[in-house]
Parts: C-alpha cells; structure tokens; sequence
C-alpha cells in the first residue's frame, strides 16, 4: 500500500484508541499521548505473561480476540507466531480499522478473520486454544454467558483484563457505565470482584491467577491502583503457579481505597 493511500485511509476514521506504526513514518493519531503508555505497559503486563505460559510463543495455537477493537492485541498474537487468530467486536468501524492494519502491514490472510457481531448472538463455529478478553468482563450483564462461550470454544487458556467491584468476597456488582459505547447489549452491567472472577473461572474448570502488577509507570494508569483493575489468567492445562500472582487486599483496605477514589473524584470537578 502506497504511503499516502494509507495515511488517507487512516484519517478517514474520527477516532483510533491504539497506536499503531507503520513503514516510512506512518502511524495512527493518539490525542492522549499516555494512552501509547498504557497500551505499552498493558502489554508488559499481561501479554508478557501469556507468553511466558505458553513457553515464548504462541506458535501451533489458535487465538480468539473478544471485543477486538482496531487489532491491536490481534496483532500482537500474530508477532507471537499464532497459527490463526480471530477477532470479533460488535463495531463495524473497528472491524474495518483492524483489516486496514492487517493489509498494511503485510499479514498473511490465511492467518486471521475480522467479524462484526455481538458476541453473545455471533456464531463461532471453530475451536481456539486461547482466548483474549481484555476490557470486556466488566462491560456486560452476562458474566456467565461469556465464560460459557469462551468455555465452549475450548479454550485452555483464557486472558482477562478487567476493571473490578472492591466490596469483599465473590460478588459482582449491578452498575450503569459511564461510557454507554463501551456496553456490550445494555449499559447496566455486572462488574466483578477479584474472588468472583476466580469463582466463576473454576466453575468452570480453570485455575487462575490475578497477575502481579509490573507496571513501571502510571502514566493513563491509576485505574490499575488500589485493585481497581486487573489482569488474570486462567488455565487448564498450564500451570499458573509459575506466575507471580498479586497479593489480596488488606481486609477492609477496600473501605479506605474507595475513600481515596472518592477523594479524586472530588478534587477532579
């Protein structure tokens, strides 16, 4: 794809949520300059550690991306050396932004599929090994039904990133987003405890693991602080006990970071 075909296509979107470059100095537009961080050390995060799970790459597996958005952890499945992988998401612009970043960087397309569809009605009619589901868990009202999709697509090995409810035990939490875009069916939502996603995980046959926090700068980040969110892996057939896990809150500790929340949210009006 020539350069300025590209950067045409690129601007014809209002909007891009992840950074992406491309040959002769070409890149999508990031306004907030941190999010390139948070995306970075997301990455650090919890990509690393799947990688590190499954041996330094994800070669001779097939991988599904929930709520795919524009690709970017699509791609980094394809750099990792997938078989396949196929990312789904509910927004046609999306869809379309993920393909144009395939094209142009050159990726095989026997190696990946872009569908739009709500996960809860799309068909998947395939197997996968691994299953990404990164920002997706807190954003809908059937925590149950998506496990039993990602379940039922015999995935041994699931990622979540997910922002979570602080009340103590496994419980999950009726709430409305702030962002109705982000909502996947209704914007009333059910969002989990850290025990809740570790519950429903093993009700379904996998053990998991909340990953230790890596993070090296907060920069776009302070929703990672106070176990307000974290990434999770769960497996069956690898053991997560090679991966270092973040320890529980103090008991009570929920009572004083909801406090601090409060605080910030004060001083921000």
């Amino acid at each position: 794809m020539e350069t300025g075909e590209l950067k045409e296509r690129i601007a014809a979107f209002p909007r891009w949520h992840y950074r992406f470059e491309f040959d002769g100095g070409v890149s999508t537009p990031m306004p907030d300059p941190g999010m390139v961080n948070r995306h970075e050390q997301r990455r650090r995060y919890f990509f690393a550690a799947l990688l590190r799970l499954m041996g330094g790459s994800l070669q001779g597996r097939r991988v599904l991306d929930l709520g795919c958005n524009a690709g970017f952890w699509s791609l980094e499945a394809v750099e990792a050396q997938a078989d396949f992988v196929l990312g789904l998401d509910a927004r046609q612009d999306y869809i379309e932004q993920a393909s144009l970043v395939f094209e142009a960087k050159g990726i095989d397309p026997r190696g990946y599929r872009f569908e739009v569809g709500d996960l809860f009605e799309h068909p998947i009619e395939e197997s996968f090994d691994i299953v990404l589901c990164l920002g997706l868990l807190n954003v809908v009202a059937k925590p149950v039904e998506l496990f039993e999709l990602m379940a039922g697509v015999g995935a041994e090995t699931i990622v979540i990133d997910t922002g979570l409810s602080r009340v103590p035990s496994a419980f999950f939490e009726l709430s409305r987003l702030l962002e109705p875009r982000n909502a996947v069916g209704s914007d009333i939502v059910l969002i989990p405890t850290r025990d809740a996603v570790v519950e429903l995980a093993g009700r379904f046959g996998y053990n998991t693991v909340a990953l230790a926090l890596n993070i090296t700068d907060y920069t776009s980040m302070d929703d990672y602080r106070d176990d307000r969110r974290l990434a999770f892996i769960c497996s069956k057939g690898g053991s997560v006990s090679t991966l270092a896990a973040e320890p529980p809150m103090p008991p009570n500790a929920w009572l004083a970071a909801a406090a601090r929340t409060a605080r910030r949210v004060r001083r921000s009006r």
